[in-house]
C-alpha cells in the first residue's frame, strides 16, 4: 500500500475521504440485493413519471433473470444491450449480471455495420434491443454468434395515462409514437421482451451468485481514435469504483435524487447512474434523452439532489433556468466529465444551483472514475483534479514511461489503482502496449498529457495523438482552442492538425460563429492569438461550421472534424493567412 509520502495529494483531500479503501468483496449484484433488503419501499428509478421501488426493482431483475435463463443464457455469456436509457434498461442490466452472465453495452442508434463488429467481437449470444434497433441487429446477424434477438417496447416502461396517450390520432402523439416504437418483422424470430418475462418463473433464490473476480461487463471504447474494442471490467472494477464515488461525494445511503441524462451505454453513465446510484440507495430519474424542457418538467416534479454530466447539459440548463426562473436549488453536487469544463460553465451553474459542480477524469478502462475534484470549496475548474482514494498516478515520459518528467513539465499520465482494468477482450497486444508493469505495479497509460501543479492538481493539457506537430514544436490543441473560445466571435472551436508541407503539420482552427456573427477574419483571429500563444500554435487556417461533429454525450470529436476539413480544402468557407477574406 502507498503512503501519504509517495502520494502528496491526499492532504488536499476534502475532510472526511479516506486515502484507501478496502477491496470488495461482493459482486455488483449485491448493491440492489442490500437496496432492496433494507429500502424496500424506496423509489429506485423514475421514467417519465412511472416509479419502480427497490423492492420491486429486485422482483422485476429475478424475472427478467429467469426469463433470461430460460433462454439457454449461461455464467459467462455474453449479453448485448442495445438500448437508449429506460427503466427495462436498469432491469436487464442486473438481470444478466444477476446469472453470471457478461453485459456487452452497445449504442442504439449504431449502424449494422457498427452493430456487427462490436457483436462479432464480443461473441454475444442473446441481443435485447429496442424495436428501433432490431432491423440493424438483424442486418448484422449473419456475421455474429448472435442466437436470440429479443425486442423491447420502451413506451411499456411509461406510466398508463402516457401509454395511452401515444395512440391518440393527433400529430404529437405519432411524433412520440415514432421515437419510442418501430415495426418488428414478424417472420424473423424476433422474441417479444413483454411476453418472455410475463411467462417467465423469477430464478431461484438459492441460484448461484457471480463471483467477484468474474468479468461483469464489455465496454467498448476507442471508435474516436480506432477500431473499438472491448474494455474487460470485473465486478470488482465496477464496485470498487461505485464505493470510491461514494467515499468521494460522501453520499449517505437512501438520501439522494440522481438524474440519468448521461447514456447508460456509456462508461460514464453507467457507473454514476446505475451502480453508483444503486449502492447508495438514490432515486434515478431517467431520461431516454437529454432534453433541457424534459430535465425541467422532471424537477418541478421530483426535484434531483445530484447531477453527473457533460458541460454543455450544465451550460444549457444554467441558460434555461437564468431564462425561466427555473428553481435548481435542491442540486446540491453535480459532477462534470468526458470533456473540459469551463470555468465560466462552472460559475454559471453554481450561481442558479448555489451547488458544486466539480470536474472528473477517467477513462473506460478505468471503470471509468480516477481522478476528481473535491466536493468542497476547494474545487479547482479547469483541472482534473486528484487521484480517488486507493489510487496512485505518475506524470512520465511518452517515449519511456518508466522516466518521470519533473514536476511542473508535461508528461503522460499513468495511472494505478483497483480500478483500473485487466485488459481488452481478445486483444493481448494492444493490451500489453496499454498496461506497464513498473516498481511491481501494474500502471495504465492514458495517452493524456498533463501537469502537476504545485497544489497537487492535475491540469490536461491534451491527448498525445492529437498534439499537433509544427515545425518541430509540439502545439497542443485544447489549449488554443480555450483561448479563441474566448473571442467575441467564435461560439465553438476545434483545433486540429493537416498536413502542412515543410512545417510538417498546419494548425486549422474549426469555428463555430457566435450568434450575430456573420464572419471572423483570420487577421483578428491571428491578433487574438498573439496575446497568450506562441507564434507557431496560431492557426495558419481558419474554417468556419455550422456546428461540430460530437458523439452521443457531447464530445468534439476531432478526428471527424479533421476528416471534414479535409474533404472540403477546395471550399470557399475557409480562409488560409494568406489568402483574401472571402465574404459572408
Amino acid at each position: 500500500m502507498s503512503t501519504s509520502d509517495d502520494r502528496p495529494w491526499i492532504s488536499s483531500y476534502a475532510d472526511g475521504v479516506p486515502p484507501d479503501l478496502p477491496l470488495p468483496d461482493a459482486p455488483v449484484t449485491a448493491a440492489l440485493a442490500r437496496a432492496a433488503a433494507e429500502h424496500p419501499s424506496r423509489v429506485a428509478t423514475d421514467f417519465m413519471g412511472a416509479v419502480t421501488t427497490y423492492g420491486a426493482l429486485q422482483r422485476r431483475v429475478d424475472r427478467a433473470a429467469g426469463a433470461l435463463h430460460s433462454l439457454g443464457v449461461r455464467p459467462g455469456d455474453r449479453v448485448a444491450l442495445v438500448l437508449p436509457n429506460s427503466a427495462t434498461h436498469v432491469v436487464a442490466f442486473y438481470a444478466v449480471l444477476r446469472l453470471g452472465a457478461v453485459v456487452v453495452e452497445h449504442n442504439p442508434t449504431y449502424t449494422s455495420d457498427e452493430l456487427a463488429h462490436q457483436l462479432a467481437d464480443s461473441g454475444a449470444v442473446v441481443a435485447l434491443c429496442w424495436e428501433k434497433a432490431v432491423a440493424p441487429v438483424l442486418e448484422a446477424l449473419p456475421r455474429t454468434a448472435v442466437r436470440t434477438v429479443v425486442a423491447i417496447d420502451l413506451s411499456a416502461d411509461l406510466p398508463a395515462i402516457k401509454r395511452v396517450a401515444l395512440q391518440l390520432p393527433v400529430a404529437a402523439a405519432r411524433r412520440t409514437r415514432a421515437s419510442m416504437r418501430s415495426r418488428v418483422p414478424r417472420d424473423a424470430g424476433v422474441l417479444r421482451w413483454d411476453r418472455l418475462v410475463r411467462r417467465a418463473r423469477p430464478l431461484p433464490a438459492g441460484h448461484p451468485h457471480p463471483e467477484v473476480e468474474d468479468v461483469a461487463l464489455l465496454q467498448y471504447t476507442g471508435g474516436t481514435t480506432g477500431t473499438p474494442k472491448g474494455a474487460v471490467l470485473r465486478h470488482r472494477h465496477l464496485a470498487v469504483n461505485a464505493a470510491q464515488g461514494q467515499a468521494w461525494t460522501q453520499h449517505g445511503e437512501a438520501t439522494e435524487t440522481v438524474y440519468a441524462a448521461l447514456p447508460f451505454f456509456h462508461a460514464f453513465g453507467l457507473t454514476l447512474c446505475l451502480t453508483y446510484a444503486v449502492r447508495i440507495a438514490a432515486t434515478v430519474v431517467v431520461f431516454p434523452r437529454f432534453d433541457v424542457d424534459t430535465v425541467l418538467a422532471a424537477q418541478r416534479r421530483r426535484p434531483a439532489t445530484f447531477m453527473p454530466g457533460v458541460p454543455p447539459m450544465f451550460e444549457r440548463l444554467a441558460e434555461a433556468a437564468e431564462r425561466t426562473g427555473a428553481d435548481l436549488t435542491s442540486i446540491t453536487g453535480a459532477i462534470s466529465g468526458a470533456m473540459a469544463l469551463p470555468a465560466e460553465t462552472a460559475r454559471r451553474w453554481e450561481t442558479v444551483t448555489g451547488g458544486l459542480l466539480v470536474e472528473g477524469y477517467g477513462m473506460t478502462e478505468t471503470s471509468p472514475v480516477a481522478l476528481g475534484s473535491p466536493m468542497s470549496a476547494d474545487r479547482r475548474p479547469g483541472t482534473l483534479g486528484l487521484p480517488f482514494p486507493s489510487t496512485t498516478i505518475r506524470v512520465v515520459d511518452p517515449e519511456d514511461p518508466t522516466r518521470e518528467v519533473p514536476r511542473g513539465e508535461r508528461g503522460e499520465l499513468l495511472i494505478s489503482g483497483p480500478q483500473v482494468f485487466d485488459g481488452y477482450w481478445n486483444r493481448p497486444e494492444e493490451s500489453a502496449a496499454t498496461l506497464v508493469e513498473i516498481d511491481g505495479r501494474t500502471w495504465i497509460r492514458t495517452g493524456d498529457v498533463v501537469v502537476v501543479e504545485e497544489d497537487e492538481f492535475v491540469r490536461l493539457v491534451d491527448r498525445i495523438k492529437e498534439v499537433i506537430i509544427t515545425g518541430g514544436f509540439n502545439v497542443y490543441p485544447s489549449q488554443v482552442e480555450e483561448h479563441l473560445r474566448a473571442m467575441p466571435e467564435i461560439q465553438d472551436v476545434a483545433v486540429i492538425g493537416v498536413p502542412g508541407g515543410d512545417l510538417g503539420e498546419k494548425v486549422v482552427a474549426a469555428v463555430v460563429l457566435a450568434e450575430g456573427a456573420t464572419r471572423v477574419e483570420m487577421a483578428a483571429v491571428r491578433a487574438w492569438s498573439e496575446q497568450r500563444l506562441a507564434r507557431y500554435a496560431h492557426p495558419r487556417e481558419l474554417v468556419v461550421m455550422a456546428e461540430l461533429p460530437r458523439s452521443q454525450i457531447g464530445k468534439v470529436l476531432r478526428r471527424v472534424v479533421r476528416e471534414q476539413v479535409l474533404s472540403r480544402r477546395g471550399a470557399t468557407d475557409h480562409q488560409d493567412e494568406n489568402q483574401p477574406t472571402p465574404g459572408p
